[in-house]
């Protein structure tokens, strides 16, 4: 039960003294147990410091960094002094670091907590994207993490009520005009004490969390309420799990934890690793409830999991398909706990908004198998209305509508933002597209144009004006769209681009396309498709889902397999590696990069390096030759050959 408190300064008071930590797990058999009171200390002593820089009350502070325990450090110390905390992801593109630089301008004059490394990276990227001067103002109010040497002095705590900002949570994925979602405290503490009566969290349970700080599931659902239901937790880097999935459930399994969660990409991501093989010393007996939310859910990914790992004890009523959302401080509806996943099969030509769904068996060419994801929790509000925000009955789709006490107010300073996603009658416009059957909530898809990938979200437009860059692109010529294949648990970004001359004209087009978003971005384009029309609206707005289903239908399919050709062609011979340390190095690409066919000389961004594979790929090189080479200059050494020779020079110099 979550202790008695209107803001989250007192609930941190509350649980000050209460015998529980959060430990920090770093490593198969490196963890850090932090209590409550080391934890409110610690907090009092950063807050000092913030203070001492100038910070006040009501100032907002940019959260950037990569350890979890120093997030979550200063995530108190903001919340102790009324200080708004603003997380933003790292990330290793450019594109994220862009995104930072948006949202500080966006901020007016931010605070900026980081660690010197991120700081130096940001005033670099600055420098080349002419944002000098405001890179100068943001580093005049930053405080370096590592400079925190002494924490024996206690801020001044600043008393906050519910209807006071807790924190702000900038759109995770975004890039051109990242939107803040402004959270009270009264927001967090009413969603969670709704979540925690469904899911019936008790004191002696333990959780484990891979999922980002900077996530709405990470921080709000794995440390906020948890810590308010003052269970054991334990949260992990992402990055860890991204190198080393299988250590999840490992220590899942170690620890006894009873509450877990990851999104498709999690799952997906974790099997491939798995592979043939058969996990050993695993019991997942205890595990209560996977949370599964963050993207849209894959049933066949859920059964695929639940099936391969029910000989380790994990039971299949665990799995917790959710619906939330950041604008609903997380939580907006959730299944039963111990009830079997309900799902339900529709025709999806017969899914159009306010139009009658058509129910069919799930094994039928045309069904789409949708998954309960339960009813809306306490002081939320749910409705599904035509597009002209009338109220649905059951069994028709149309748009999500919520309000309550956990939905936000609206958007940081964007009123332009706030009227679009309100109505005139307060509900707040999800985005997504569903139905109620039975009583319960269908999430089928989305009336906002949302690519999700690996749990994140990315506008189709942020995509697009990457693109652009490339000779040739503008707007108008180049479309981006999330395409989940028919039986795939994933979506797929697929570009598609105005050509209407010869094929083999557009493979260095298809080629530079590909290579800017991923090096851009971080994220692997499944294809770029040349088409002759870009089919609009009479309004002129794209018709992203009749590509979509073009795509599907294979109406592109023979366009693709001679581009494909040409592509090959055009890449001519290998070259063999030359010496041990190309040699090493493509061994290391090759296993990560399977069935792309790499040579020496090859850019790894032209042939779908994203940033997980880049990651894996960071790891391996590291555990070769420890210490020598950082995760960017992969980017700065796009090719195996070029890389061999930074290596070498690095190697000989020490």
């Amino acid at each position: 039960m979550i202790p008695k408190a209107d803001t989250l300064i007192e609930l941190l008071e509350a649980n000050r003294n209460f015998p529980r930590n959060v430990t920090y797990v770093e490593g198969e058999n490196d963890s850090r147990a932090v209590s409550c009171a080391e934890l409110y200390e610690r907090a009092t002593g950063i807050l000092y410091h913030l203070q001492k820089l100038g910070a006040r009350r009501g100032d907002k502070l940019i959260l950037f960094l990569s350890n979890n325990e120093q997030f979550i450090d200063v995530f108190w110390a903001a919340i102790l002094g009324g200080i708004v905390p603003v997380p933003v992801a790292l990330g290793i593109s450019d594109e994220h670091r862009h995104k930072l630089l948006r949202i500080a301008r966006r901020l007016g004059k931010p605070y900026f907590y980081t660690e010197k490394r991120s700081l130096e990276r940001i005033g670099a990227f600055a420098a080349q994207a002419g944002e000098q001067a405001l890179f100068d103002a943001l580093r005049a109010r930053t405080f370096l993490v590592d400079d925190l040497d002494d924490i024996s002095r206690a801020g001044s705590i600043q008393r906050a009520s519910a209807q006071d900002v807790a924190f702000i949570q900038f759109s995770s994925g975004s890039t051109s005009e990242p939107k803040g979602v402004v959270l009270t405290h009264g927001n967090i503490l009413a969603n969670a004490r709704a979540a925690t009566e469904l899911a019936g969290f008790s004191e002696d349970e333990v959780s484990l969390s891979w999922m980002p700080l900077t996530h709405d599931m990470g921080l709000i659902g794995f440390h906020i309420m948890l810590f308010a239901c003052r269970l054991h937790t334990h949260l992990m880097p992402t990055e860890l799990f991204v190198r080393r999935p299988l250590l999840w459930l490992s220590i899942a399994s170690r620890i006894g934890a009873t509450v877990i969660s990851s999104p498709n990409f999690g799952y997906r991501h974790y099997l491939k690793v798995l592979g043939d093989r058969t996990p050993e010393n695993l019991d997942l007996s205890r595990v209560r409830m996977i949370f599964n939310g963050a993207e849209p859910i894959s049933v066949e990914l859920c059964n695929e999991f639940l099936d391969r790992l029910a000989p380790f004890g994990l039971k299949r009523e665990a799995m917790f398909p959710v619906y939330g959302m950041a604008e609903a401080s997380l939580a907006v509806s959730f299944p039963p706990v111990g009830a079997a996943m309900r799902t339900v099969a529709l025709n999806r030509h017969r899914m159009s908004v306010a139009a009658p769904v058509e129910a069919v068996s799930a094994g039928d060419r045309d069904a789409v198998v949708l998954v309960s994801e339960g009813k809306a929790i306490r002081d939320c509000q749910l409705r599904i209305t035509d597009d002209e925000d009338r109220e649905l009955p059951p069994g028709r789709i149309g748009n999500i509508h919520i309000r309550g006490a956990n939905v936000t107010r609206g958007y940081f300073e964007d009123t332009a933002a706030d009227a679009a996603a309100f109505t005139a009658d307060g509900w707040l416009r999800t985005g997504d597209l569903g139905l109620i059957h039975e009583g319960d909530l269908y999430v089928s898809g989305r009336a906002k144009e949302i690519i999700f990938v690996n749990g994140q979200n990315y506008y189709p437009h942020d995509l697009e004006a990457v693109a652009q860059r490339v000779a040739g692109l503008e707007l108008g010529k180049v479309v981006a769209a999330g395409v989940r294949a028919r039986g795939a648990d994933t979506e797929q970004l697929v570009l598609f681009v105005l050509h209407r001359g010869e094929l083999a004209d557009f493979v260095p087009l298809a080629t530079q396309a590909a290579r800017v978003v991923n090096e851009q971005t971080g994220l692997e384009v499944g294809a770029v498709v040349p088409v002759k029309r870009i089919p609009k609206t009479t309004s002129g707005k794209i018709q992203r889902h009749a590509l979509e289903e073009a795509y599907l239908d294979g109406e592109f399919d023979a366009e693709l397999a001679q581009l494909s050709a040409l592509q090959a062609a055009q890449r001519g011979p290998q070259v063999s590696a030359r010496g041990t340390i190309e040699e090493k190095l493509k061994s290391i690409c090759d296993a990560a990069l399977a069935g792309k066919n790499i040579g020496v000389n090859d850019n790894l961004f032209e042939i779908g390096a994203s940033s997980l594979k880049l990651i894996e790929i960071h790891e391996q090189i590291d555990r070769e030759f420890p210490g020598k080479i950082d995760l960017t200059e992969l980017f700065d050494f796009p090719t195996i050959a070029e890389l061999a020779v930074h290596l070498q020079g690095k190697l000989a110099a020490t």
